[in-house]
């Protein structure tokens, strides 16, 4: 299974009600994401579980794939579509042995093109790259280059990634260097209108090559 191009929507991890955060990942969906990761930071095992299996439901409902953020024991117990794995993460070789032929297994690679194309050959389905612009999520994060983006995608064969303070004005530039999928956490979950946020990077997809 192989991700399709276009919005990539990352929770915030922001202390809100169940339903709350059900209602705005659906508008999201219904906003045109193509893939959501579920990120929940705090150690609360029995709440991840729960947000999880909810948004698990909405997306099975919706035909778009979840990912869980870092835990690759929690998207096999949910019986998830896949997993993101950071640098402090599974390897995705332990994670594939973990899971399976079939779920999705994603890998940040932060600035390093090495580290994606070593990703790759161990089993990854996409790579990310990030954070390209100042960011909310991962304010001291290393820093992307579109310059890099674009040198290293003729090298990958799977899906790119791109993530870090994009917004509908940056993104097209990501999009032309060939990020496949643009990675949005608060851009969509701190707008109050998370469906018309989505809507605008979505369009994004429509017309590139």
């Amino acid at each position: 299974m192989s991700p399709r191009r276009g919005l990539y929507a990352v929770t915030d991890g922001e202390d809100r009600p169940l339903g709350e955060l059900v209602a705005r990942v659906e508008q999201v969906l219904l906003g045109g994401a193509v893939l959501v990761q579920y990120r929940e930071k705090t150690g609360d095992t029995r709440r991840r579980r729960r947000e999880g299996a909810a948004l698990l439901e909405l997306c099975r409902a919706r035909g778009v794939p979840l990912i869980v953020n870092d835990d690759a024991r929690l998207a096999r117990a949910l019986g998830a579509d896949g997993v993101h794995l950071g640098r402090d993460d599974l390897a995705v070789a332990e994670a594939r042995t973990l899971l399976g032929p079939g779920p999705l297994i994603g890998a940040s690679c932060y600035a390093d093109p090495d580290r994606a194309l070593a990703a790759e050959a161990a089993g990854a389905d996409y790579v990310a790259f990030g954070r390209f612009f100042p960011s909310r999520t991962k304010p001291l994060a290393a820093g992307a280059s579109v310059e890099m983006l674009a040198t290293v995608r003729p090298r990958l064969r799977v899906p790119v990634v791109a993530i870090g303070g994009i917004t509908p004005e940056n993104a097209p530039a990501l999009v032309a260097a060939g990020a496949d999928l643009l990675a949005v956490v608060h851009g969509l979950f701190g707008d109050p209108d998370p469906r018309a946020a989505a809507a605008r990077f979505a369009t994004l997809f429509e017309t590139a090559p």
